[in-house]
């Protein structure tokens, strides 16, 4: 099966490796991006690399010297071929914005993340650059025009789909062609979805591209040549229609309330003030921090007999903790808390780990998130525990439900249930008290209810493993069945009577699908979206425990029909894989894990973190080296401390 497997990749990338020529001296090569050969005599500038293939192949239109290679930005594959060239003979040139993507690649991996990590979206990376570094010869700015053998090109700054991405212009004959990157893709649509997320959920990366497809439309480009898929004919055409797209898109995109004054708002109605600092009242039972503490994370049931359970406890002095905590003894009756329930896998919900251990308060989360508490160094998801500087680096779970858990409490039934929508790995605690049912809903959905003008959707972010269909429309569906009274949300988001405001969360969330369906151009837009699809866990392999280990890597079929694989992992010197290659299949709809031995010798590998990128070819498209993972065999010195 293997072998029948190889032969299919062989006979496909066959298939695909001729050149096309679009304009005069102009010919264009496919491989895991496009390359575009600018031809004068027997010598050859190129915008882009790819994967190389396209060196074995110039003297087939009688190319014998690459003098220059362009890099319209620094994503792998438009460069991963780079080790193929010869530098003695060809010169490199590159946005000067992204130069430290391309010559010190590994500053942008983090073994210890935090939020503060520049190009990162709470401590993960969305740069995706070569795995070793790449010296570029000429660094080029907006307004520099590079010249060679009669060929003029104004290079352009066109950021967006790469905080630093270039356009080149080429005129000919009175024509303007522009190679455009990843900017646009034909059908005016994205490349992808994933290299333009840069924060959570303030559009900082699409507010960049919009300003850039307004940037490109001014100049009336009649062709454009994206760095993927087919040449764009009528380009400016295109781009209109594109920013129309991007335009309608952003209402939809962030969030569905105002967020920039929730942490402002007054005491909510329904609630009454206690005489604990900080804590106000919600039913009879429940109670939660007041305004004076708004976007802090702690709400808390105390029982008849004086037992609690705290719903999530985070962002906030464990100095304040202890007064509340004495507080709620001396005027609300509290005795012990039993325990908090950690609602998902994001730091923020239990910064107050530590302290309350020393209370003796157990921690309580579902098993999809237990292991985000307890390694979080394990993934490369934003908002892990140790982004936050807490003082700690991990919590262990001492209670670990499933879906559909039931928990006799203090005469309570607790309902645990998988709830999605902000990530992948959330859980909802619901239960009747005080004559509402009342849901904890963590950071899923905000807002308030009474507001027409909002829907409550949470920031849509793709690197919390967040696809919209399994994810918020999944949440929208679970609390239009469950008709709760309540929704208590994370953060002193406290929301009632909220079905109407459910019904416009749905809503939402099937409008967004259908503009990510539109935007991406993948007849399965999750290729496109999900910067995961093709993951290894542990995400940080650490070769200082013991030089073996055994890592996963996982692929996803978004497909309704069988997918074939070819994951190839580019490994730095000094380690080894077994297999170093995976040929395989998964199912339809479904994900599957391949286990790879991996063995270092410490001796042969450089200080600090090394990048793994795993170069994908699926059903016989090679996409290259999208996605990676890294290791470490020995720390580096404090000064380069990563």
């Amino acid at each position: 099966m293997t072998r029948l497997l190889a032969a299919f990749f062989i006979l496909q990338s066959l298939a695909l490796a001729e050149f096309q020529q679009p304009a005069p001296n102009v010919f264009l090569w496919q491989d895991t991006c496009n390359v575009c050969v600018l031809k004068h005599g027997d010598r050859a500038l190129l915008i882009n690399l790819g994967d190389g293939s396209v060196l074995e192949h110039l003297g087939e239109i009688g190319v014998k010297r690459v003098e220059w290679v362009l890099f319209t930005d620094h994503h792998r594959e438009l460069c991963q071929g780079a080790p193929k060239l010869d530098r003695t003979v060809t010169q490199t040139a590159a946005p000067k914005d992204e130069q430290a993507f391309f010559e010190t690649p590994n500053e942008f991996r983090k073994w210890n993340p935090r939020l503060g990590d520049k190009f990162a979206v709470h401590g993960s990376s969305y740069l995706r650059p070569p795995a070793q570094p790449l010296k570029i010869d000429k660094l080029l700015a907006e307004g520099d025009t590079f010249t060679w053998n009669g060929f003029e090109l104004a290079c352009v700054s066109t950021p967006g789909h790469s905080p630093g991405g270039m356009s080149f212009v080429l005129k000919q004959a009175e024509r303007a062609v522009v190679f455009t990157g990843g900017v646009m893709h034909d059908g005016a649509k994205m490349t992808n979805w994933f290299d333009t997320e840069w924060d959570y959920g303030f559009a900082k990366g699409l507010d960049a591209l919009i300003a850039t497809v307004d940037k490109l439309i001014a100049l009336k480009p009649q062709t454009a040549f994206p760095s993927q898929g087919p040449v764009i004919a009528n380009a400016t055409a295109q781009l209109n229609t594109y920013k129309e797209r991007l335009t309608r898109f952003r209402p939809d995109y962030v969030r569905g309330y105002p967020v920039d004054t929730l942490s402002k708002r007054g005491p909510h109605p329904a609630t009454k003030p206690t005489k604990a600092h900080y804590i106000v009242q919600v039913t009879p039972h429940l109670y939660m921090f007041g305004p004076e503490m708004a976007g802090k994370n702690f709400a808390i049931i105390i029982a008849d007999s004086g037992h609690a359970l705290l719903l999530d406890c985070g962002l906030f002095p464990k100095l304040v903790l202890e007064r509340i905590i004495s507080d709620m003894r001396e005027f609300l009756g509290l005795k012990q808390i039993d325990a908090c329930w950690i609602s998902h896998s994001h730091g923020d919900h239990f910064t107050l780990f530590p302290a309350l251990k020393d209370h003796g308060v157990k921690f309580w989360t579902m098993d999809s998130i237990a292991d985000k508490c307890e390694n979080p160094r394990y993934y490369d998801y934003p908002a892990m525990i140790g982004a936050y500087n807490a003082g700690f680096e991990q919590a262990k779970i001492d209670r670990i439900l499933k879906a559909g858990d039931v928990i006799e409490w203090e005469g309570y039934k607790l309902h645990i249930d998988w709830m999605p929508g902000q990530t992948e790995f959330g859980n909802a605690l619901w239960l009747e008290l005080d004559g509402k049912k009342i849901v904890f809903t963590g950071d899923n959905l905000f807002g308030d209810p009474a507001d027409p003008a909002q829907n409550g959707h949470e920031c849509v972010n793709a690197r919390n493993s967040a696809i919209i269909d399994e994810g918020y429309l999944v949440a929208a569906k679970y609390l239009q069945k469950l008709q709760p009274d309540i929704i208590m949300g994370a953060h002193g988001v406290l929301m009632t009577e909220p079905k109407a405001f459910i019904e416009r969360y749905r809503d939402w969330a099937l409008r967004i699908i259908r503009e990510y369906k539109e935007l991406l151009p993948d007849a399965n837009y999750e290729y496109l979206y999900d910067p995961y699809w093709v993951s290894a866990y542990p995400y940080r392999v650490d070769f200082q425990k013991q030089a073996t280990q055994e890592v996963s890597i996982t692929v996803r079929n978004f497909r309704d029909t069988l997918q074939q694989h070819r994951i190839a992992l580019q490994l730095p010197h000094g380690v080894t894989a077994d297999p170093a290659v995976l040929n395989g299949t998964v199912g339809p709809k479904s994900r599957q894990s391949f286990k790879v031995k991996l063995t270092a010798d410490p001796t042969q590998l450089p200080a600090g973190v090394q990048m793994v990128p795993m170069d994908i070819t699926l059903d016989g498209r090679h996409y290259g080296q999208l996605f990676d993972f890294i290791i470490q065999a020995r720390e580096p010195a404090k000064k380069d401390s990563k």
